[in-house]
């Protein structure tokens, strides 16, 4: 069977898929072009898209009878792939939930720490030399230690960020999710999203999708306080950036962190210069053994496919 690899890879992860596929790997780090997407359905019979391959129904409408099975994403998230129409034209789609969990939970509490402790101004000040040594009353910031963090979003990743704020900070947590959350596994209360808007740091952490787009937007950016810190590790247009960056701008919250952005890789161009935003380059999975699990993940759903047999992790 002819696969498509629509990014490069870990070298474990091709070879792996190599042993058992036709492998065709492109080369370029940028997500398909339309005329690529189209190609691709008319052309392999497995695709392994990922974070930007916008799957979506006028790429299966402009295809209607695609030689393509399955595709494999290579990720948690999927809202790149329009998976109605993907099953429509007669597609399985896969992810890989779990092996992102951890790694994307670490980024979360990077980004906490870095924005309430101020550490990227910091560095910015020492690279530029403008630090004039200590004083008690430099760069003051949130001390995260028994404040209360507000989750919104309690699956896999929202619940690792719990373990790591409640075990390691003695942070209380709430949490807001559309459904009854029974067990998150440390003390944890679930709250209307007000509510835990309301806490000291909040953490964005539910799934993209025509559901949570724009979520977090003026209304609810208002339940925060002025003190507060929003971090997002979720996906870029669960927040509407102009209001975040309204916010900001306006003193009605302290910070921000993000790890993923609305129009990725395009930065709204009122965060740049802002001081109190802590900007990462979506590294939530960005560790060589995380990358390896991932793509791991999606060649064995894929072998599943190609065996007849049911798939591990199907969407």
């Amino acid at each position: 069977m002819k696969l498509l690899i629509t990014r490069p890879l870990p070298d474990q992860v091709v070879a792996a898929a190599k042993a058992r596929f036709d492998v065709s790997l492109r080369e370029s780090t940028l997500p398909l072009t339309p005329e690529e997407l189209r190609a691709s359905l008319r052309d392999f019979d497995l695709i392994l898209p990922t974070l930007g391959d916008r799957y979506q129904a006028d790429v299966f409408a402009d295809v209607p009878q695609p030689r393509a099975r399955m595709l494999a994403n290579f990720g948690v998230g999927y809202n790149h792939i329009d998976v109605a129409a993907a099953r429509a034209a007669g597609l399985l789609v896969s992810n890989t939930p779990g092996a992102v969990t951890d790694a994307t939970a670490d980024i979360a509490m990077t980004l906490i720490l870095m924005t309430a402790r101020r550490a990227g101004e910091g560095e910015r000040m020492v690279r530029a030399g403008l630090w004039e040594g200590w004083h008690p009353t430099q760069m003051l910031g949130l001390h995260v230690s028994g404040k209360r963090i507000g989750i919104i979003g309690m699956g896999r990743i929202g619940k690792a960020i719990a373990r790591r704020a409640q075990a390691g900070f003695g942070m209380e947590v709430v949490f807001h999710n559309r459904s009854t959350v029974a067990d998150v596994g440390v003390p944890a209360r679930q709250v209307s999203l007000a509510e835990a808007m309301a806490a000291d740091v909040v953490v964005i952490a539910v799934p993209g999708g025509k559901e949570t787009h724009h979520l977090i937007n003026a209304e609810t950016l208002g339940h925060m306080r002025a003190s507060a810190i929003l971090v997002n590790i979720s996906r870029g247009d669960v927040i509407d950036e102009a209001a975040l960056a309204a916010a900001l701008i306006g003193g009605k919250i302290a910070g921000a962190g993000l790890d993923v952005y609305e129009h990725e890789p395009k930065i709204n161009p009122a965060l740049l210069p802002l001081e109190n935003v802590t900007l990462l380059p979506h590294l939530g999975t960005a560790a060589l053994e995380v990358r390896v699990g991932m793509g791991m993940m999606a060649l064995a759903n894929l072998i599943a496919f190609a065996d007849g047999a049911a798939l591990p992790n199907p969407v």
